[in-house]
Order: structure tokens, then sequence, then C-alpha cells
């Protein structure tokens, strides 16, 4: 009887236990089940069971950089060696193959030392691969991560190299990445009179859409020489979404060297336009601005040489300004710092040069600013054409 009492209890205080465990581990799930059943993203490069059967027996050209790796951190080039797919060339964007160049250096042909593969430069007098350059290709392989601004110019090799393709009848495939910045459409739409390599299309300066879906839009609308359109397939991601953080795992150009700055990165790079660094020479570049005609404020800071700038602005003059290092993650583009600037320079016929215009894509930003119209009325002016923008772009969204 007592032997019988003894095993009723333990079988009891068994079920209790069972029954708290399970309440906690619900209360667990409940609570965090971004952390037990968050999907991993797969880019399209770490699918490669959808595009490998593509290039078997084919010549194939690679459009990448130092961006184009796998989950396992294998570089795409490597990787397709490995499978015995038949590489013929490397074609590397700005900033070169390695991504070791400053922005708007000039960037070389020549070879890469581990894999003895030819490269050509997409960056400078050879924007578009020539016909004599694809001539050994059947297939062409695009891999570049994108941060989502109009005037990076990796979404405007791509222009040129669907370009390219289509006159030359090959196919590109582009293997999609996340757009950190995808969430976000920003910003004045470019007027057709400032196109250039950093303003190509009639986007917003943010068009919150991954390089396989401004792909399909490129084509879609036609916006290639002479109407031609590119033979296109685009590998998808899996589990994404574009309201998803996406955290790069190595920096999309040597200027970008963290989620910040890439969040950043389209609010201050109009500070290009102007006489105001914002922060090449330092390592806080795109999350932090200043000049030495600005107002002194707590913050300053000395840019000098570095691994991203040989010769930055202001090299070894102290800059006063602002540390955005710890900002909330914007949600739009900001216009508030550059205005602040311009109304604390020391000479506001100084404060602007040409180059402004090209990157806002407009004449009206600038205007607006020197007018005193206030972020929130200059937004306004913009809101309409967006508008139209997204109605288009949605014919083209993958995610």
């Amino acid at each position: 009887m007592i032997k019988f009492i003894a095993q009723s209890i333990l079988i009891i205080a068994s079920l209790f236990y069972t029954s708290s465990y399970s309440s906690s581990l619900q209360t667990v799930v409940k609570s965090h089940p971004q952390k037990i059943n968050a999907p991993v993203i797969k880019t399209g490069a770490d699918n490669y069971d959808k595009y490998l059967p593509l290039l078997k027996d084919k010549k194939v050209g690679v459009v990448t950089n130092q961006t184009g790796i796998l989950t396992n951190k294998s570089h795409l080039v490597d990787f397709l060696l490995e499978k015995k797919i038949m590489v013929q060339t490397i074609f590397a964007p700005e900033h070169g193959f390695r991504g070791t160049a400053d922005a708007g250096e000039h960037v070389v042909d020549g070879k890469d030392p581990k894999t003895g593969l030819s490269i050509i430069s997409l960056y400078g007098d050879n924007k578009k691969p020539k016909a004599a350059q694809l001539a050994e290709i059947n297939v062409m392989l695009f891999d570049l991560q994108d941060v989502g601004a109009r005037f990076y110019t990796y979404i405007s090799s791509l222009h040129y190299i669907m370009e390219a393709c289509a006159e030359n009848g090959i196919l590109l495939i582009i293997l999609d990445r996340p757009n950190p910045n995808g969430s976000i459409v920003d910003g004045p739409l470019l007027e057709k009179e400032f196109k250039s390599f950093v303003g190509m299309h009639t986007i917003p300066l943010l068009h919150g859409m991954t390089i396989g879906e401004y792909a399909q839009m490129i084509n879609g609308e036609k916006w290639l020489k002479n109407e031609v359109q590119c033979k296109l397939t685009v590998i998808p991601c899996t589990d994404y979404n574009r309201k998803m953080d996406y955290n790069l795992p190595v920096k999309p150009s040597p200027n970008l060297p963290n989620d910040q700055s890439i969040n950043l990165y389209a609010s201050l790079c109009l500070f290009e336009g102007t006489n105001v660094s914002m922060g090449r020479g330092t390592e806080k570049q795109f999350q932090i601005y200043g000049s030495p005609f600005l107002t002194k404020t707590n913050f300053s800071f000395t840019p000098k040489p570095n691994f991203g700038a040989k010769d930055p602005i202001y090299n070894g003059k102290k800059c006063f300004g602002e540390d955005l290092t710890t900002y909330p993650k914007l949600k739009q583009l900001e216009l508030k710092w550059l205005i602040k600037a311009y109304q604390n320079t020391s000479d506001k016929t100084k404060f602007f040069n040409p180059f402004f215009t090209k990157l806002a894509g407009t004449k009206k930003l600038q205007q607006q600013i020197e007018s005193g119209i206030s972020e929130d009325k200059i937004r306004k002016t913009w809101q309409k054409d967006l508008e139209e923008f997204k109605k288009m772009r949605m014919k083209y969204l993958i995610y």
C-alpha cells in the first residue's frame, strides 16, 4: 500500500513537472517566436540548385565583387569553379573585384591572382561591355549587393550589363539579394535631363527594390537603349520579405562599414554635392558629417587618409558637425541635416557644387533649400510622383 502511494505521488509529480515545462516552453515560443521560428534568408547565390543547371556546358561571364559570397563565406567565383562551371571572365563594378578602390577611383582591367581569370572593369570609360568582350560568353551571371539608393552605381552597371546582353543575345541570370533599405521608397524622382551614371532612370532616391526586381522594371519599362529587352532570369531569395532587417555579411563598398552607415547613406550622400564631409577619411563614414565652415559644435573630427579615401576632403583639417552613430534607424529619406548644415555654414554661396543636382536628380531640391522651405513642405512636393512610381513598381515586386 505504501509502495502504491509512493508510486502515485511520483506519477503526479512527473505530470505536474511535464505540464509546467510545457507551459513554460509555450511562453518562450509566444514571447520570442523570431528566435525559434525565424527563417534563415537564403540569397539567390545560395539557391544554387536553381542556377547551376542553367550554367552546365555554358561559357559564363560573372559580374560580381567582394559581396558575391555564399552563406559559408566562399566566393561565388570560387564556388562555380569548384562545380566545374566554365567561367570565362569576371566583370567588376565601381570599387573593383575585391572592393578596395575608392569611390570614383579609376579601376583598370587585370587578372585575379587566385584564379587567373581576366577581370574587366565596368567603371571608367568601359561602363558597358563591348561585343568583343562578350564573344566567348553564352550566359552572364550577376551577383552584387545593392543598398537601395538611386546613386549607388551598382544598379547603373546593371543597366549597361542588361543592354549589352540584350544586344548580343546573351541570357542574364541575376542572383538576387535583399535590399537593406528595402522598406523605404522616398525622395524626389530623377528628371530625365539630369541622367548620369549616378542616376540612370526616373526613380526616387530610395527605390525600395532588390536588384532582381529593379532589373525586371528596367526590362518591363523598356528603359534600355532602343527599347531592347534582355533575356532575364532572376534567382530569388527565399524566406525574405522587404520588411525584414537584413545585416550584410560583408561591406558593400569601402565607405559603408556597417548597418548604420548603410541606413544613413542615402540621406548623407547628398553632402557629396556640397562642401561638407560625411566622414570619409575616418572610421565613421556616412555616420557623421561636418566641415571647417560650419558653426563650432561639441563634436569635431579630422579626416586622414585611410582604406576608403586616399585623399579625403579636408585632409588634416578639423571639421565641426554632428555624430549620428547612435541615431535611430531611418524609415525615410532625411533632409534635416542637409538643411541644418546649409543654415549654419559661414558662406552659403560656396555650400553647393554642381554634383548636387546629379545626386538629387533635380534642380528643385537645391532651390528649395536655398529658399528656406521647410523639410515637410519639400517632402510634399514629391509625394504625387512617389505614388505614381509605387503603382508602377508593384508590377515588378517579387517579395
